[in-house]
C-alpha cells in the first residue's frame, strides 16, 4: 500500500475542492422535496457544477476496472439503495430518504462529500437511521489524529451502529483521495482498535459509513452500479473528506450549509 502524503499546495487545493463539493449540496437542498425526479436533481447539480462553479463532476463517465462508465454527474441513493444509485425517472415522495453524493474536480483535485435528506416526514426508523449514521461518521472523524489507527475509526463506527441495532456494510468503504478519485488507504467502517494503517499528518481520506436498518448483506442491481440491501431494509450514508493534521484532523468538505458536528 502506497499512501500519498499531501503537501501544503495539495492541501490548499483540496480545501477549495472540498468546499465546492459541499456547496453543491447546499445549492440542491431546496430542490430535494416531493415530486422531483432524481434525474432532475442530477441536471440541476450538473449545471451548477459546470456553469457556476466551473468544476468537473467526477462521477460522470467514471470507469473503474470491470465497470461500464457511470452515466450521471451525481449519485442518488433512495431508501434501500446503499450507494451509487443512478439518477433517473424515480420521483421522490413523502417519507423517502435519499443520499446525494457529490464529487467535484477543481484544478486537478477531488472534493468528495454526501448528505442524507428526508422527504417530508419519514418514519421514526428512517429518521433514527439517518441520525445514528451521522453520529457514527462523526465518531469516526474524531478518532483521526497522528498515531491513531484506521482500526480505531472503524471500531467506533461499527460499535455505535450495532449498539443501536443497525449493521455496517462491509463491501464499500472510505478511501484516500487527492488528484486521484480513489486511492490508498481503504478506510473500513468496522474493525478493532490499534489495527490497520497508522495515521500520519498529510493523509487525506473519506469517512463515509453505510449503515443498514436490517442486515449488512448487499445486492448489486443489473445496472452494474446501484447497490441495495439484500433484505430491502433502509440504508443511510454520510460522508466527509478528512485531512490528518499535525495534532488532530480537519474536515475539508465544509460550507455554509454543512450540518453541525455531532
Amino acid at each position: 500500500m502506497t499512501v500519498n502524503i499531501k503537501n501544503i499546495e495539495d492541501i490548499k487545493k483540496m480545501r477549495v475542492a472540498g468546499k465546492l463539493a459541499s456547496e453543491v449540496l447546499d445549492y440542491i437542498t431546496d430542490f430535494v422535496k416531493p415530486n422531483i425526479s432524481t434525474e432532475e436533481l442530477d441536471r440541476l447539480c450538473h449545471e451548477y457544477m459546470v456553469n457556476i462553479q466551473k468544476t468537473i463532476p467526477a462521477p460522470l463517465n467514471y470507469t473503474p476496472p470491470g465497470h461500464t462508465p457511470y452515466p450521471k454527474s451525481i449519485c442518488t441513493s433512495v431508501n434501500n439503495q446503499i450507494c451509487h444509485g443512478i439518477p433517473g425517472e424515480k420521483i421522490l415522495k413523502k417519507g423517502d430518504i435519499i443520499n446525494i453524493d457529490i464529487t467535484v474536480i477543481k484544478n486537478g483535485y477531488h472534493g468528495d462529500t454526501s448528505r442524507m435528506f428526508c422527504i417530508g416526514e419519514p418514519s421514526i426508523q428512517a429518521k433514527r437511521l439517518c441520525k445514528i449514521t451521522y453520529e457514527s461518521m462523526w465518531l469516526g472523524i474524531k478518532q483521526v489524529k497522528p498515531g491513531n489507527f484506521l482500526g480505531d475509526i472503524g471500531f467506533v463506527i461499527q460499535n455505535h451502529a450495532e449498539q443501536n441495532g443497525f449493521s455496517v456494510v462491509r463491501e464499500f468503504c472510505g478511501h484516500g483521495i487527492g488528484k486521484v478519485f480513489h486511492e490508498d488507504p481503504q478506510v473500513l467502517h468496522y474493525g478493532k482498535p490499534g489495527q490497520g494503517l497508522k495515521l500520519e499528518a498529510g493523509m487525506v481520506f473519506t469517512i463515509e459509513p453505510m449503515i443498514n436498518a436490517g442486515k449488512k448483506d448487499i445486492k448489486m442491481l443489473p445496472d452494474g452500479w446501484t447497490v441495495v440491501t439484500k433484505d430491502r431494509s433502509l440504508s443511510a450514508q454520510w460522508e466527509h473528506t478528512i485531512l490528518v493534521t499535525e495534532n488532530s484532523y480537519e474536515v475539508m468538505t465544509l460550507s455554509a450549509g454543512t450540518p453541525s458536528p455531532f
